[in-house]
C-alpha cells in the first residue's frame, strides 16, 4: 500500500492508518514539481541578489549578520547540522520518529522550503525502508522549531549520526552503504530547512491524539463496567439532563454510557439509593470535557501538520524570501499542555472509581476478594493507580508558561513546546496504565454480581478480557495481570 505525498489535506487519522498498516510513501508529481520549482527559484535569487538572505548566505541565530561566501554555503549547512545535534536523554520511540519523518516530508513537499528533490526523496527512502534515525528526547526549546531533535533526525542524510536499522543501532554511514545510498550533498539553505520546523512536537502531538481517542473510548467502556459492578444508577445519563447543559462531549458520553449499559440485568435491578458518588454520576461531565478538549487540540494540530514551518519561507509565486517565525511552537505548545491536563483527568476520576470498588461497599467484599484478611486482594492496585495519578498531576504543570532566552538574546522567547510534548506523552502512558488497573478491578467486581449479567456490550469486553486475565481467588503475584491488562486495552478496541 502506498500513500502519495501531495498538497491534499493530511488528516491525523490518515497518519495513524499509514503508520499502523505499514504504508510506503511516494511523492506525487505535483509535490516533486513544487520542490524543484522552489529550489530553482532559490538558486536564481542567490545568484542574482546582493542582499543577504538569512540562513542562506548568512549565519544563524545571533550570527545572522555574518555573511557567508558562496564557496562555503554547503559547508554552512553541514556545520549547522553537526553543531545542533546536542540531544540527550532517552531516545524518541521509533513510532514517533517515523511520524516525524512523514511530517517533515509533508512540510517540505509544499515547495516553500528550498530543499533539493533528492534530499526529500532520501527521507522518503528512510521511511519506506524503516531506517529510524536515533533522536534524543531532550534539547528542543520549541521555538526555532525543534532544532536539536531534527538535527538528529536529518544527520543520517549526510552519513552522520546513528540510526536503528533492522533492529540494530549503527552509524548512519553503515546504513547508507547497506542500502546502496550515497550521502546527500546539501545545498544552500537545506540544513536550515531540515532543522527548522515543528515536526518533533507535532509527531508527539499526533501520537498523543490518536492514543487519547483510543483511551477516551476505553474510559467510557471501563467506567460502564465499573458502574455496573458497583450497582450504579443509569439515571444520570438520561439525555434530557444533558440537553439543558449541551456541551458536545458531555452529550456524546452520556449517550455512549446509555448504549453501553443497555440491557444490563444489574441496571434493571431496583436500587434503594438515589445517588452515586461523583466519579460515577459525573462521567459525562468529566469524560465529555476531555473529549471537547481533544477535539480542540486535534483541530490545531491538524492545521500544523498541513503547514510549512521552517525559516526563511521561500515563496516563488510572490517572489519573496522572508525570515519570520513559522517555526515557533507556541500555537501547539499551549494545546499540548491543555491535552495533558484533560487526559490526566481520565486517570484521576478512574482512580476514584477503583477506590470505590475496593472499599467494601454496596455488597462488594473488601478489596474484591472472597476471604479478606488472610488475602489483601486488590488493596494495592489502588495504591499503584494513586501513585501514577499523582505523578501525572505534577507533569501537568504547563511547559508553555516558561521561556528561557537563547542565542545571545536573538531567540528571546521560546515555547518549550517540546517539553510539553514529552510530558503529554508520559501522561497518556500513565492514563493507559490507570485505566488498565480499573479494568482489572471492574472485571473482578463484576464477578461478584453473578448470576446477574451486565449488558451485551460490557459482557463482550468482559469475556475477551477474561481470556487474558483471570478472576483472582486468593492472593497471587499481581503485576503480570496489570501488564496484561495494559496490553489488552492497547491492542483491542473497546465496545462501541
Amino acid at each position: 500500500m502506498v500513500h502519495e505525498i501531495s498538497a491534499e489535506h493530511l488528516t491525523i487519522e490518515r497518519i495513524g492508518e499509514i503508520i499502523d498498516k505499514g504504508y510506503k510513501l511516494r511523492l506525487s508529481d505535483d509535490a516533486r514539481n513544487r520542490i524543484v520549482r522552489c529550489r530553482e527559484y532559490l538558486d536564481k535569487k542567490i545568484s542574482e541578489s546582493n542582499v543577504p538572505i538569512y540562513g542562506v548566505t548568512t549565519g544563524f541565530g545571533s550570527l545572522c549578520n555574518v555573511s557567508i561566501g558562496n564557496d562555503q554555503l554547503s559547508q554552512l549547512q553541514i556545520n549547522l547540522m553537526m553543531s545542533h545535534a546536542c540531544g540527550t536523554g532517552d531516545r524518541v520511540p521509533n513510532e514517533i520518529v517515523k511520524i516525524m519523518i512523514l511530517l517533515k516530508v509533508q512540510s517540505l513537499s509544499y515547495g516553500y522550503s528550498g530543499c533539493k528533490l533528492d534530499t526529500v526523496e532520501r527521507l522518503v527512502d528512510f521511511f519506506n525502508s524503516d531506517v529510524y534515525p536515533v533522536v534524543y528526547q531532550q534539547g528542543s526549546l520549541g521555538a526555532s522549531g525543534d532544532l536539536v531533535p531534527l538535527a538528529h533526525l536529518c544527520l543520517p542524510l549526510v552519513g552522520l549520526g546513528e540510526v536503528e536499522y533492522r533492529g540494530k543501532v549503527m552509524g548512519a554511514a553503515e546504513a547508507l552503504r547497506k542500502n546502496g545510498w550515497k550521502p546527500i550533498q546539501l545545498a544552500s539553505k537545506e540544513g536550515l530547512a531540515l532543522l527548522n520546523g515543528t515536526q518533533n512536537m507535532s509527531a508527539y502531538a499526533v501520537w498523543a491524539i490518536l492514543n487519547s481517542k483510543r483511551l477516551a473510548d476505553w474510559a467510557d467502556a471501563i467506567a460502564a463496567m465499573s458502574l455496573d459492578a458497583y450497582c450504579g444508577l443509569v439515571e444520570p445519563f438520561i439525555d434530557a439532563v444533558h440537553q439543558v447543559r449541551p456541551h458536545r462531549g458531555q452529550i456524546f458520553t452520556a449517550q455512549r454510557m446509555r448504549e453501553l449499559l443497555d440491557g444490563s440485568e444489574i441496571v434493571a435491578k431496583p436500587k434503594e439509593y438515589v445517588q452515586d458518588p461523583y466519579s460515577f454520576r459525573c462521567i459525562p461531565q468529566v469524560h465529555g470535557a476531555m473529549r471537547d478538549t481533544l477535539a480542540y487540540v486535534e483541530s490545531v494540530i491538524d492545521t500544523e501538520i498541513n503547514s510549512a514551518t521552517d525559516n526563511p519561507t521561500v515563496c516563488p509565486d510572490d517572489d519573496i524570501i522572508i525570515s519570520a517565525g513559522n517555526f515557533h511552537g507556541e500555537p501547539i505548545a499551549l494545546p499540548m499542555d491543555f491535552l495533558a491536563i484533560a487526559v490526566s483527568e481520565l486517570a484521576n476520576i478512574s482512580e476514584r472509581r477503583i477506590y470505590k470498588l475496593v472499599s467494601g461497599t454496596r455488597g462488594l467484599p473488601s478489596f474484591l476478594v472472597a476471604n479478606p484478611g488472610v488475602n489483601s486482594g486488590f488493596m494495592i492496585t489502588q495504591y499503584t493507580a494513586a501513585s501514577i495519578v499523582s505523578l501525572s498531576k505534577s507533569l501537568c504543570t504547563p511547559s508553555s508558561v516558561d521561556s528561557i532566552p537563547s542565542s545571545q538574546g536573538q531567540e528571546d522567547h521560546v515555547s518549550m513546546g517540546a517539553n510539553a510534548a514529552l510530558k503529554l506523552h508520559q501522561v497518556v502512558l500513565n492514563t493507559e496504565r490507570v485505566l488498565a488497573i480499573e479494568l482489572f478491578n471492574a472485571a473482578q467486581a463484576l464477578d461478584f454480581r453473578r448470576p446477574l449479567k451486565s449488558s451485551e456490550a460490557i459482557e463482550s469486553v468482559y469475556a475477551a478480557y477474561r481470556r487474558v486475565v483471570p478472576f483472582i481467588v486468593n492472593d497471587e503475584v499481581m503485576f503480570p495481570h496489570i501488564s496484561h491488562s495494559i496490553d489488552f486495552i492497547r491492542n483491542n478496541a473497546p465496545a462501541r
